[in-house]
């Protein structure tokens, strides 16, 4: 049980610390996941971004997961076709939304983000941060499309999970760190003693904050950066 996603993002940073003298890159699924992000990033001083990726739900049942969609210049869309067959699911309904969710993919770039380019993650080693795992439908989108940009290594790291589905992402990331994969899980915030929603306002703030913290070090790694490449758009 956590006290609170900072709390868990603490206890996660302790796990991550031995890949710290590799100047990781920190990027946080949204929006659940940028508290914990931000404990992880400040301990491995590390810098932190977002990977924007929205899950499509079932109709009439918006939290059941039955597909996600990452952006990119490809847009990739991942379908639990089990799911979708069992409910009768079309592809009209599912590109319909997937369309939608895309344009709420831009609208949090640009209030997230701005301006700025995405950090740099070709040849380096990625943490990708949620507040839990479930049908691990958003992260399983996320993983795909941070694949192709070529990191050196890709770390997944949540402080809980349904055991089932943690399973099926051991091909999609390199290391996984999860703190508890209780047998009788049923949902991420139950095991949470403090879990509001967390809204933009929040997750921008907390991604300025980041960046504010970030800039002594900034030249350090200027010159790497120039040769990477980041996140596909």
């Amino acid at each position: 049980m956590f006290r609170d996603r900072a709390d868990a993002g603490r206890r996660l940073a302790q796990r991550l610390l031995p890949w710290r003298p590799d100047h990781p890159v920190i990027l946080a699924l949204p929006r659940g996941g940028v508290p914990v992000a931000a404990e992880i990033a400040a301990a491995l001083q590390a810098p932190l971004g977002v990977l924007l990726v929205r899950k499509i739900g079932a109709p009439n049942q918006p939290e059941l997961a039955v597909a996600a969609i990452a952006d990119g210049p490809h847009p990739r869309m991942t379908v639990n076709r089990a799911i979708a067959g069992q409910l009768g699911i079309t592809e009209a309904y599912l590109q319909a939304e997937a369309d939608r969710q895309l344009q709420e993919i831009e609208r949090r770039r640009r209030l997230y983000e701005g301006d700025r380019p995405p950090l740099p993650v070709a040849g380096r080693v990625v943490v990708v941060v949620d507040d839990g795992i479930a049908t691990g439908a958003t992260a399983r989108a996320a993983l795909t499309l941070l694949r192709e940009a070529g990191p050196r290594r890709i770390i997944l790291a949540v402080p809980v999970a349904a055991p089932q589905t943690l399973e099926e992402f051991a091909g999609l990331a390199d290391d996984i760190v999860c703190l508890e994969t209780p047998a009788d899980f049923c949902a991420v915030g139950v095991h949470y003693r403090s879990f509001p929603q967390v809204d933009d306002a929040e997750v921008a703030a907390v991604l300025a904050t980041a960046r504010q913290q970030a800039r002594p070090a900034s030249g350090k790694n200027r010159d790497h950066a120039t040769e990477t490449k980041g996140l596909p758009r």
